[in-house]
């Protein structure tokens, strides 16, 4: 029999573990930080309204000109009222939905959910495009000038609605089904996508451009105040991952093995599906329908810095926040003076890669 060298035997062990393919937490999170600066500094320059780097530092006001440009209150004014609340949204709404997919998975301990493709999306973007309709006709007008404010509202509760249903229909004797699981967020999105198929029947031309943003997804929209409204609920979303990040890993030995490991697995479930449906909502709200976010992310890092959720969900937040930035910033470039919905670009990457998913994991996925 022939014996293994002890320093072959150690590279076997690293290898069967991962560690020699995983990188430290801390060079991960550092580096995501870092592409996000970088992200964040390409989308400041780049638009129908290009500002290039050398005039940059004056338009953010770092620095005063002796002799300023003839274009730096223009630059000035495209950077703070426009640009800068856009790149801040873009990157806290890919942050929540990438986070949002990376607990949904956890928690159903299935790589394929995700909020947009089982119907919570959905589910939000019908009740605020409710919110809209009902705001602008006679029964509703002393509400409208709450409708800001209402509709973050009506997201929230129509993806808490949304999940809620679909965890009852998938979830019996304490189980859940992902075949039933996957199939009826299938169907709930259809009844969703349905009812706002009815609401653009009845809406007049100006609901209808309202609710055309929900379908198509923009962030074009994006102001400071939407902004603050971002602000609190990723704050609340990111102290929230840390605590549950724990319970996340032991649930995928099953919610036997959690509870008797000291988890309290019904209160992990309900706080899952409340931070979930908040996040999915107030996204929802600000930039209608982005698929395949809360999907692609966490799935790719998982193949780099592996499943532990404590690591998982920070990251997922800092790739969200980096896909969505260089999404919005290719839809406002491609296609320029005019913007292509950044919802059309986010669909045309992941369906590919929900598809390669599919085909990788065919013989694990029995429907």
């Amino acid at each position: 029999m022939t014996a293994v060298a002890p320093a072959e035997a150690d590279g076997a062990k690293q290898r069967r573990s991962g560690a020699t393919l995983r990188p430290a937490a801390t060079l991960t999170l550092v580096g995501l930080l870092l592409a996000l600066a970088g992200a964040a500094l390409i989308a400041l320059t780049m638009g129908a309204a290009g500002i290039p780097l050398s005039r940059l530092p004056a338009a953010l006001g770092l620095w005063t000109d002796s002799s300023p440009h003839p274009l730096a209150a223009r630059d000035q004014l495209v950077l703070w009222s426009i640009r800068i609340p856009r790149i801040a949204a873009a990157a806290m709404v890919g942050g929540l939905l990438a986070a949002s997919g990376a607990i949904m998975q956890g928690l159903f301990r299935n790589p394929l959910a995700d909020p947009a493709l089982v119907g919570v999306s959905s589910g939000g973007a019908f009740a605020a495009a409710s919110a809209i309709v009902f705001t602008d006709s006679h029964l509703g007008e002393s509400l409208r000038f709450m409708q800001n404010q209402l509709l973050p509202l009506a997201a929230f509760f129509g993806s808490l609605a949304t999940t809620i249903v679909l965890y009852g229909i998938a979830s019996r004797s304490g189980r859940t089904s992902i075949a039933i699981f996957l199939l009826a967020g299938l169907a709930i999105a259809a009844i969703a996508n349905a009812g706002i198929g009815l609401l653009v029947f009845i809406a007049d031309d100006r609901q209808l451009r309202d609710i055309t943003f929900w379908l198509l997804g923009s962030l074009s929209g994006a102001t400071w105040p939407k902004v603050a409204t971002l602000a609190p609920v990723l704050l609340f979303a990111l102290i929230a991952c840390l605590w549950i990040g724990r319970g996340l890993d032991v649930l995928v030995l099953g919610e036997a093995e959690a509870f008797h490991s000291g988890v309290d697995v019904e209160r992990l479930k309900r706080i899952s599906i409340v931070l979930v449906s908040a996040m999915t909502g107030v996204a929802v709200s600000i930039c209608g329908v982005v698929g395949f976010v809360g999907i692609v992310v966490p799935h790719l890092l998982r193949l780099v810095i592996g499943p532990a959720h404590r690591l998982l969900l920070p990251a997922s937040v800092l790739l969200g926040a980096i896909l969505l930035v260089g999404a919005d910033t290719l839809a406002r470039t491609i296609v320029a003076p005019a913007e292509m919905p950044i919802g059309i670009l986010t669909a045309a990457v992941g369906a590919p890669f929900f598809l390669a998913m599919l085909l990788r994991q065919r013989g694990l996925v029995g429907l």
